[in-house]
């Protein structure tokens, strides 16, 4: 009889019971033999665990005492979770049947494959991918994420153009299969992140570590997206700045991470203005913010140099995706290699 490794579907909640009324049947559905699935609530204020508690008994419910934010939130949960695989899920997440096989044998077929993420479409236009993961993230020489399918505000369609298995450089945490061992051996997220880029954050710590990021085209999920802060909300503007700082200094060299801050500055001074300009004075203080942030943890915290020695580099793009894609106007990751 054919053993199956367990898997835990880890899916943190706060404030999401009108989430986990719209798509949590869909997981719990899931064909996979040898499943735990696992609410993690963020202590929420609305009725989210008594909806959990009446309707679907059979879901464990892990509570912390307050309100940590994505990535802490989610390291105490893990703490309290044992499976061989983890498969982190946001709440406003549908997937579809056979979802986890695919990307389970994909994993224990090569144990130098660290993460996986499945095929990323919008719940709301089927047919697209969506903006949060779509094919698999890349980041560029000067730490800027995107993904194939995704590059900036321009999400392709999907037409079969991603469908064979790729290794890529991040995993979205929308639906992020993770093995046991690498969660503990990274120590889960980096709580300072509160929110937004902990997953390329850990997935970069990974590669550093030698392992291999991969993207299963055989799992498809849909992702409705922009569940916990809009993306006109001046503290998602804060995080996703303030993120990308603390991720190039902690995972670059030293010398190389100088050198792309410095660069990164100046583009977002460009970008301060433009919301200046576009009158979004919110937005324009949320990048000044978190420059001072940034600033005061550089000074404040002595950070070590990574071993760079094992680095698995497939995934990074060697050229500028702002130059690409401002300059020369390449909107697909097809138009990427083709200038």
């Amino acid at each position: 009889m054919q053993e199956f490794p367990k898997v835990a579907v880890v899916i943190l909640n706060w404030n999401g019971r009108i989430h986990l009324e719209r798509f949590l049947p869909s997981v719990y559905n899931s064909t996979y033999p040898n499943l735990e699935i696992i609410v993690g609530d963020n202590a929420s204020t609305d009725s989210s665990v008594i909806f959990l508690q009446e309707n679907f008994p059979l879901i464990r419910i892990i509570s912390n005492e307050k309100n940590y934010g994505f990535a802490e939130g989610y390291n105490h949960i893990m703490d309290k979770v044992d499976a061989d695989y983890y498969i982190l899920l946001n709440s406003d997440v549908e997937v579809t049947p056979g979802w986890i096989e695919p990307a389970i044998s994909l994993m224990e077929s090569d144990k130098s494959i660290a993460a996986i993420q499945p095929k990323l479409l919008s719940y709301v236009h089927k047919g697209k991918f969506e903006y949060a993961g779509a094919a698999g993230g890349f980041i560029d020489q000067y730490g800027y994420p995107f993904c194939r399918g995704r590059i900036f505000d321009t999400v392709e369609e999907d037409h079969g153009q991603y469908n064979e298995n790729s290794e890529i450089f991040w995993a979205s945490g929308a639906a992020l299969f993770i093995r046991k061992e690498c969660w503990i051996k990274a120590k889960g997220f980096d709580p300072r992140f509160f929110a937004h880029m902990e997953e390329i954050d850990l997935c970069w710590r990974l590669k550093i570590m030698g392992y291999k990021i991969m993207y299963c085209a055989q799992s498809a999920v849909y992702h409705l997206g922009g569940g916990t802060l809009q993306s006109n909300n001046p503290y998602k503007t804060y995080l996703n700045f303030r993120n990308n700082l603390l991720m190039i200094r902690k995972n670059m060299s030293f010398s190389r991470s100088v050198y792309v801050i410095f660069i990164r500055l100046w583009l977002d001074l460009v970008s301060l203005l433009k919301f200046l300009l576009e009158g979004k004075f919110k937005h324009a203080r949320a990048v000044n913010k978190a420059h001072l942030f940034f600033f005061r943890y550089i000074f404040s915290h002595r950070s070590k140099n990574n071993d760079h020695s094992l680095f698995n580099p497939v995934g990074l793009y060697k050229g500028s995706i702002v130059w690409k894609y401002f300059i020369e106007k390449k909107r697909k990751y097809s138009e990427l290699f083709h200038s």
